[in-house]
């Protein structure tokens, strides 16, 4: 057993513990290359998503976690990589197409950091750049109940799966100005749209 295999396993068992519900999980596609864009409003959010899918899923995460000791080592066995925030980093760019042209899932947090009011922000238009060059759908993905979950006692945790969203669907039309940021926000608008889990 991988250590991403053992460590989804504990989580889930925590996560079962705490009221953890997953809607739409059929909707996640079973091959080929998947960008799971995921709101963000918790550290947990990326395990909380990832215990939420049966695929391996590889996230993005800030730098400055990979420097911490120990922690750094840990995230980049669980496939986790680095990704200098505010520019263009090649280095995970890269690294994210890698993954996609490989037939993997990527997950991402498209609002670029954390929601302090739990409200879903802008999307950035960075996403649809690796959607464009890898030709993988979409995957809208609501996470709640993770704010607090360690810190103000065990609340409802709950993930809700949408439908894919294929490079197809998410075509702009015709005299758009800026494509990228129209993609990127009807992604966000599908995220906005889905229901609250049952």
């Amino acid at each position: 057993m991988t250590l991403y295999s053992f460590a989804k396993r504990m989580f889930r068992l925590q996560f079962r513990l705490m009221g953890w519900k997953v809607q739409g999980a059929d909707n996640m596609p079973n091959e080929g290359p998947v960008i799971l864009a995921i709101n963000h409003v918790s550290m947990w959010d990326p395990v909380v998503a990832a215990c939420s899918i049966p695929r391996k899923a590889s996230f993005m995460a800030k730098e400055e976690l990979f420097s911490i000791p120990i922690l750094g080592t840990i995230f980049s066995k669980l496939g986790a990589f680095p990704v200098k925030r505010g520019q263009g980093d090649m280095n995970a760019i890269r690294q994210s197409l890698t993954i996609l042209k490989g037939g993997g899932v990527l997950g991402l947090f498209p609002e670029g950091t954390r929601s302090k009011t739990g409200e879903i922000q802008k999307g950035m238009p960075g996403m649809v750049l690796l959607m464009e060059k890898s030709q993988a759908s979409v995957v809208p993905v609501k996470v709640s109940g993770t704010r607090h979950m360690f810190t103000k006692g065990w609340g409802k945790i709950t993930v809700v799966i949408g439908k894919p969203l294929t490079p197809q669907i998410l075509k702009a039309p015709e005299g758009v100005e800026n494509r990228r940021e129209w993609i990127a926000e009807k992604i966000m608008q599908a995220m906005i749209e889905l229901p609250e889990a049952k």
